[in-house]
């Protein structure tokens, strides 16, 4: 290495890179933000000319019993920027992120105004936004987010967006969502669906079934989000050949936030089919149900909603069986004079940066003996491979320096008063998590250290 470079030195870490099938005690040179060396403890070219003074190291991080990682990576959060900043801004929710240990979040389209355009995307992406992590926006489908016009994909792309959704907000006309398909695939994008059929939701704040009954509150049946899961599995059909179309020229449609049996049975259909559909689930999801919401908790309030224990169940199998491809938070921070409202009156959403991997870690990893391998995959490696986030999710050489080390045998109390987002509407507070986040290093930065 040539002397006078500024450098980072992890030692002592148990590597864990699912992507490159390492799990093993390795030391790690980070230069320039990149993955410079991995080697055997003791064995970098740096830690033998570590006492060497021309020789600038930055930092040198000791990870002994700890575990080291390829930062986490969310591909469904929402950073209330531009238009909301009362909820929290492009700086607070990367803070957040950071503490959490992602070093990469993409920021879903529904802000004020809608992110449909270059400029919006530009602007989200700008250092006066402060990020302590990598954002990669996604673009709105439709201009506005109503579902009836096309935005410029090619230039959205351009402008560095890594995907179309009108999140939020369904594209419920068959005839635009196929358009939606079609041009995206033309230009190398994923389209990211939400699938909630509105017609059947209208004044509807949690889901149907015998707790609504007792609430006396509006449900929204499990059939509103599997019946467009399926009408889109129908279109990325009917446009790939039935499957037998040629890679490259198949749409790939991804289901966001996933939280009915019926919607994980389509997809798992679906890729048995030979197409080109993914999912993800949030933890919320996979842990609690609409039993949580308890007396009118706010907090337990979201879109999706919390479903049946048979749901619930669901999404666990469908994580343990391959069929989920990622976790992701859904992060959805509000105000507290937002959520301090009656049930119905509160808006969706729930915080969730700060607890994912102490709440998989804790019941993926712990309770249900999930790989701690595969857990790390779900949360880095395969929702980087899912939106083509390249050099990201993983730590081979020449990859970025993002890098998340934790003690996995920690465990830790979360509250949310001390939260690093803006808003603090979590179900979350007080819960006992597993998993203690120690550093995130971003790209080479260390951008949060316990």
């Amino acid at each position: 290495m040539s002397s006078g470079q500024a450098m980072i030195l992890i030692l002592g870490g148990h590597l864990i890179d699912p992507a490159a099938g390492i799990d093993a005690p390795k030391d790690i040179v980070l230069k320039d933000g990149r993955v410079a060396e991995i080697a055997n403890p003791g064995k970098t070219t740096l830690s033998k000319a570590r006492h060497n003074a021309d020789v600038q190291i930055v930092q040198i991080v000791d990870a002994s019993g700890l575990t080291v990682a390829p930062g986490l990576v969310d591909i469904h959060v929402h950073l209330r920027e531009p238009g909301q900043g009362h909820k929290e801004t492009i700086a607070t929710g990367t803070a957040a992120a950071a503490a959490g240990g992602f070093t990469s979040v993409a920021a879903m389209p529904n802000t004020v105004p809608a992110n449909d355009s270059p400029e919006i995307t530009r602007w989200m992406q700008a250092p006066e936004r402060a990020a302590s992590v990598r954002v990669f926006p996604i673009g709105a489908a439709t201009r506005a987010l109503k579902g009836e016009v096309l935005n410029d994909y090619a230039a959205l792309k351009a402008a560095g967006v890594v995907a179309v959704t009108d999140d939020g907000h369904p594209i419920l006309k068959d005839s635009i969502m196929r358009e939606v398909l079609i041009n995206a695939t033309r230009n190398g994008l994923s389209v990211i669906q939400h699938a909630e059929d509105t017609r059947m939701t209208g004044g509807c704040s949690m889901n149907a079934g015998p707790t609504a009954f007792r609430l006396g509150l509006r449900g929204m049946p499990p059939e509103a989000e599997y019946g467009l899961v399926e009408r889109d599995i129908g279109l990325v059909s009917e446009l790939a050949g039935n499957g037998k179309g040629k890679p490259g020229t198949q749409p790939h449609l991804h289901v966001a936030h996933t939280s009915t049996a019926q919607a994980v049975a389509a997809v798992r259909q679906a890729r048995r089919n030979g197409l080109r559909v993914t999912c993800e689930v949030a933890p919320h999801h996979f842990l609690l149900t609409e039993e949580h919401i308890g007396a009118y908790d706010t907090n337990a309030k979201m879109n999706p909603p919390l479903r049946s224990a048979a749901d619930r169940d669901a999404m666990i199998q469908g994580i343990l069986d391959g069929v989920v491809d990622a976790i992701a938070t859904d992060h959805a921070p509000h105000a507290s004079h937002e959520k301090e409202v009656e049930f119905e009156r509160a808006p969706n959403g729930i915080t969730g940066l700060e607890t994912a991997l102490g709440l998989c870690l804790r019941w993926l990893h712990g309770e249900w003996k999930m790989p701690l391998g595969r857990v790390l995959s779900l949360l880095s490696a395969q929702p980087a491979a899912l939106l083509g986030l390249k050099g990201r999710g993983t730590l081979t050489v020449g990859s970025y320096a993002d890098v998340v080390i934790f003690n996995p045998k920690q465990e830790w109390a979360f509250h949310a008063k001390d939260s690093r987002s803006k808003s603090k509407n979590t179900p979350f507070d007080g819960w006992t998590m597993q998993g203690k986040v120690r550093w995130t290093i971003s790209e080479g930065r260390v951008v949060f250290q316990a």
